[in-house]
This record gives C-alpha cells, sequence and structure tokens, in this order.
C-alpha cells in the first residue's frame, strides 16, 4: 500500500497540466510541467516579425501545428516569462523521458493519419504521449524557401549556437522512436516550445 501511494505521488510530481495565455496575442497554450521543467506542451504560434512562416505558407496550418521560425528569431520569440530552450535544458528534458533512443515516443502525439487517430504518418514509433508534450510533426523550411515533412518529421531549435552558421537542434521522426540532436543551419525555419524561466 505505502508503495502505491508513493508511486501515485511520483507521476502527479512528473506531469502537471495547466494553460498560459500569451498577452502578446490572446493565445492561450497548454503546459505540462515534467520533471523540474513546465514546457509549453505545443508549438508556438506567435506571428513574428523576422524569419517567421506558416507551413506552405498557410495560415491554416498554424493553428494545429504552430509557425516555423528561422534561429536569430526563434531565440526571441517566447512570450515574457518564457525562453527557447537550451541545448541542455532539451538534454534534461529527454534524460528525464528515458534518454535519447526511448524519449521521442513517450513525447510524440499518438495516432496515426493512416488510422484516423492522429497527426503522424504510420507507424509513429513508439508514441505513447506518456508525459503530455504532444510533439507533432510540423516540418521545416529549407534555404531555398521550400517547405517540407509535415505529417512526418518534426524539428525544434535550441538557444545553443554551435558556430557562426549553425545551432543545436532537436527532432523527432515517424519511424523513429528517439530524439535526435544535431547542428542545423540558423536559416532553416523550424518550430519553438517555450520553456518556462
Amino acid at each position: 500500500m505505502t508503495v502505491a501511494i508513493v508511486f501515485i505521488a511520483m507521476v502527479s510530481t512528473a506531469q502537471q497540466n495547466g494553460t498560459f495565455t500569451d498577452i502578446r496575442d490572446d493565445k492561450t497554450y497548454k503546459t505540462v510541467k515534467i520533471g523540474t521543467q513546465t514546457w509549453m506542451a505545443e508549438n508556438l504560434a506567435y506571428k513574428s516579425s523576422g524569419g517567421c512562416w506558416a507551413y506552405d505558407n498557410k495560415a491554416g496550418n498554424v493553428e494545429t501545428f504552430g509557425y516555423l521560425y528561422d534561429w536569430e528569431t526563434a531565440k526571441n520569440v517566447c512570450p515574457a516569462g518564457w525562453h527557447l530552450p537550451s541545448d541542455d535544458e532539451w538534454t534534461e528534458l529527454t534524460d528525464y523521458t528515458g534518454g535519447t533512443n526511448d524519449a521521442g515516443g513517450k513525447l510524440k502525439a499518438g495516432g496515426t493519419i493512416e488510422a484516423g487517430t492522429g497527426l503522424w504518418h504510420e507507424p509513429n514509433t513508439g508514441a505513447t504521449n506518456e508525459y503530455g508534450f504532444t510533439a507533432l510533426p510540423g516540418g521545416r523550411r529549407d534555404l531555398d524557401g521550400q517547405f517540407n515533412y509535415i505529417d512526418s518529421y518534426g524539428y525544434w531549435w535550441t538557444a545553443t549556437e554551435n558556430n557562426t552558421n549553425t545551432a543545436f537542434s532537436r527532432s523527432m521522426f515517424f519511424n523513429y522512436g528517439g530524439v535526435l540532436r544535431n547542428p542545423e543551419n540558423k536559416e532553416f525555419g523550424f518550430s519553438v516550445r517555450c520553456l518556462k524561466n
């Protein structure tokens, strides 16, 4: 009986859901506390000046997937009280949720397009959304201005620069249960998840 009580306490500490309203545009976001971190449980959808795009330049994609931002814009686009997470903060998240080989499944929204139950293509490997992070495949904007990989891949910026031309990102794929860490060209358009200060 004591063990069950301790387990319940651990689960409630690991995941606490809430909401946050961005006063800049009155959009309300779901939030989730995972370990000691509080994340937005949705991609940022704030229309910023600078490098900011709706996927395929279609406003309808923003409601589901948020905007795609270049790195310079991403660094400063989170609302007051929130920030673009660093590479180390992303690592803390993935370590807490099972390590880089398994965290993607636990962070991705479940279901598939083919089954009519989700927004990822099959097989959506390992997806359980165990922690309520609800990662979605928002795709990316490439250097030539083309949009690619919606419904299959999700890419998120970190605040950590790698060199003059690149910064670190995290990505999750429809056919992989892990989380990839790569330096990417700062001009790419990636999604943003904000982390509470």
